[in-house]
């Protein structure tokens, strides 16, 4: 049972890394050579989707994650398993407090009522966003490691 619980959990959230992952890489480089409306329309879609789907992921990476450690606490690799739920949580104390606020802005803007600083806020979404992939993309390693 747990090595099916290892196996659920690292798909779950290396799947979660490789959305992310795609959004500063693949998805902004794109939406960004659009003509500013459209960036910013796609931008506000975006920010709706993944407002709305995302927070399930995280927690859910998160409850995987914490139940691993709590079923293999004698096993090898928990350290590793523990420091990827420490890293997870990180990323979504992150979320809320960095990334989400911007979000909720984000996703209700129209080309008529964005703010004039409106491609300074969501660079600052994207630089933050790297900060998050990159601590998440460290929480996967761990927990492909911890089944190593």
């Amino acid at each position: 049972m747990l090595n099916a619980l290892q196996v659920v959990t690292t798909v779950v959230v290396g799947v979660m890394v490789g959305v992310e992952f795609a959004v500063p890489f693949f998805i902004n480089p794109i939406l960004n050579a659009l003509p500013d409306d459209s960036n910013q329309l796609g931008r506000a879609h975006g920010g709706q989707r993944g407002g709305a789907v995302m927070p399930f992921w995280y927690i859910t990476s998160l409850l995987l994650v914490a139940v691993w450690a709590i079923a293999g606490w004698h096993h090898h690799g928990t350290s590793l398993v523990v420091t990827a739920g420490a890293l997870l949580i990180l990323s979504v104390i992150m979320s809320i407090l960095l990334l989400v606020p911007i979000n909720n802005r984000v996703k209700t803007w129209t080309p008529e009522n964005r703010p004039a600083d409106w491609k300074q806020q969501i660079n600052r979404w994207d630089r933050f966003h790297y900060v998050r992939v990159a601590v998440i993309i460290a929480a996967y390693a761990l927990l492909a490691a911890a089944l190593a």
